[in-house]
């Protein structure tokens, strides 16, 4: 696979896990729930899904050569990146005033 293929298959992954805590009410898009999911799950949920895609993101750059450290500033950015992915969720969630 190449590095271009890899980028926009982790990028596709981020963007579908940033926002499956917000669309439906089952624990990471899988296991049903007998009662509706609360912020701070919706939250634990995105944090699981962060580390899911960061996992897909190694396993890619693995796959690919050899695996670049990385410090703080990495996390902090694509930490704030999943955040801004997960927002249109966010307010389908939470913002949006359903009529009916």
């Amino acid at each position: 696979m190449s590095a271009s293929v890899s980028v926009w298959l982790v990028l596709l992954a981020a963007v579908l896990a940033a926002n499956l805590p917000f669309i439906n009410q089952r624990w990471l898009g899988v296991v049903p729930r007998s009662t509706p999911k609360s912020l701070g799950i919706h939250l634990l949920e995105l944090v699981i899904c962060y580390g899911l895609v960061g996992a897909l993101g190694l396993a890619l750059e693995k796959a690919d050569g050899q695996i670049y450290p990385q410090g703080w500033e990495f996390y902090a950015t694509t930490g704030a990146l999943f955040l801004t992915l997960a927002f249109p969720g966010f307010v389908y969630r939470y913002l949006y005033k359903r009529h009916g």
